[in-house]
This record gives structure tokens, C-alpha cells and sequence, in this order.
């Protein structure tokens, strides 16, 4: 009795994964960052979590923004190039068999078996053919704005609401400790589980993310710590 065999890939993972892991990541090291440069800057508990929403609320809009405006720009120039093909393929069906033929020899076809496989997609889907062999767009990959900018903006969230939360529950003598400190955690966290989502090495990915949210977090700290002094 045959015995089917299954595998489990994980790179159909790393798009959605990406912008989750973005958006999280940014989420968490720009709040904490904000709220431990408005905190050196020996700031009031109201000017601080003000200061952190206001932060929160802008960066994520601001993902939003960019991610919107980054994949539309893909989806125009995917939609070029559709078009472009669709033209050459009513203009040269001839021509354009021979370039899918030739996209299957260098893949490892024999010539008489490409000339097949051109012929017989070509036959079948011909736009849908060059879309996925010559120009990479499959279903998976089609742009998706507006779901891109809403999930990047709810990722940011997600991840500012967690030093947020840690800034209103201590007291504002307190957030320079507390806020980094849990915020590390938290980055750790995320690139450990990204990683294990991903198939990678869990504690390098948990390092990596840790060290460049710390560097931040630093450098607000030594902002906010040197503007507080000047301002006083």
C-alpha cells in the first residue's frame, strides 16, 4: 500500500510573517524608545502616557501609510506588466510560446518536453502562464493594500500597547527600569517566536532583535536625558 508523503514548508510563511514581525517589532522598540526618552527628560505620568498614545496612534497610521503606499505601487507595476504581456501575446502568440519554451529549457526541460508544456499552458491560460514562469505573479503573491496597511497598523499596535501598559501600571520614577527591561522581553519573545515560526534558530533571531531594540531604547534614553537637562 503506497503511503502518501507530506512536507511541511514554511516559506509560504515568510510573507504574512514579515509584516507581522515588522509591525510588532516596531511597535514595541519605537513606543518603549518614545517613552524612555520623555521619561529621562524627568516628564509628568500625564505628559508621558500622552506622549506614548500620541506616539502609538502616529506610528501606526504612519505604517498603515507606508505599506499602503508600498504595495499599491507594486500591484500598479504588477498590472503593467500583465498588461504589457497581454498586448505581446495578441501581437506575437508565436513569439511569446517561444519565450515560455525557452523558460522551461533553462529550468531543466528537454526541448521537445518544453515545446509541450509551452504549447499545452499556452492553450490553456496563456497570460496565466507568462504571469507565474516569466514575471513570478502567482495568487499568493498578488498585492493587497489595503489588507497589507490594516495588518501592518494592527501589528504596530499590538506591540505599542505593551509598553504602553507597562508605563501606566508603574510610576513615571520607574519607567526608565521598567519599561526597557520589559520591553527586551518582549522583543526576545517576539524573535523567538518568529524564528520557531519560521524554521530558524531561535535564540540568534531572540539576540538580534534584542540588541537593536536595547540600542535604541539607549539612545532615547541619553536624548531625552541630555533635552531634559538643557530645557531645565
Amino acid at each position: 500500500m503506497s503511503r502518501r508523503h507530506h512536507e511541511r514548508h514554511r516559506g509560504k510563511n515568510v510573507g504574512w510573517l514579515r509584516a507581522a514581525v515588522l509591525g510588532a517589532n516596531d511597535g514595541i522598540v519605537s513606543t518603549a524608545s518614545l517613552l524612555v526618552g520623555v521619561a529621562a527628560a524627568d516628564s509628568s505620568q500625564g505628559a508621558l502616557l500622552t506622549a506614548g498614545i500620541a506616539g502609538a496612534v502616529a506610528g501606526a497610521m504612519s505604517m498603515a501609510a507606508g505599506e499602503y503606499v508600498s504595495v499599491s505601487s507594486q500591484a500598479d507595476t504588477e498590472q503593467a506588466d500583465l498588461e504589457r504581456e497581454r498586448r505581446e501575446l495578441e501581437t506575437d502568440a508565436l513569439g511569446e510560446q517561444r519565450e515560455l519554451m525557452a523558460i522551461y529549457m533553462s529550468r531543466g526541460l528537454s526541448q521537445q518536453l518544453a515545446k509541450r508544456v509551452a504549447e499545452e499552458l499556452t492553450a490553456h491560460d496563456a497570460l496565466a502562464a507568462h504571469a507565474r514562469d516569466e514575471l513570478g505573479i502567482t495568487e499568493l503573491s498578488i498585492p493587497r493594500p489595503i489588507q497589507a496597511a490594516a495588518a501592518s497598523a494592527a501589528a504596530f499596535a499590538c506591540g505599542a500597547a505593551l509598553p504602553l501598559a507597562v508605563a501606566a501600571l508603574v510610576t513615571v520614577e520607574s519607567v526608565l527600569v521598567a519599561v526597557p527591561a520589559t520591553a527586551l522581553v518582549f522583543l526576545a519573545a517576539l524573535g523567538g517566536v518568529a524564528a520557531r515560526a519560521g524554521g530558524a534558530p531561535v535564540a540568534r533571531a531572540a539576540m538580534r532583535v534584542t540588541f537593536w531594540g536595547a540600542l535604541a531604547m539607549a539612545s532615547t534614553a541619553v536624548i531625552g536625558e541630555l533635552f531634559g537637562t538643557i530645557v531645565q
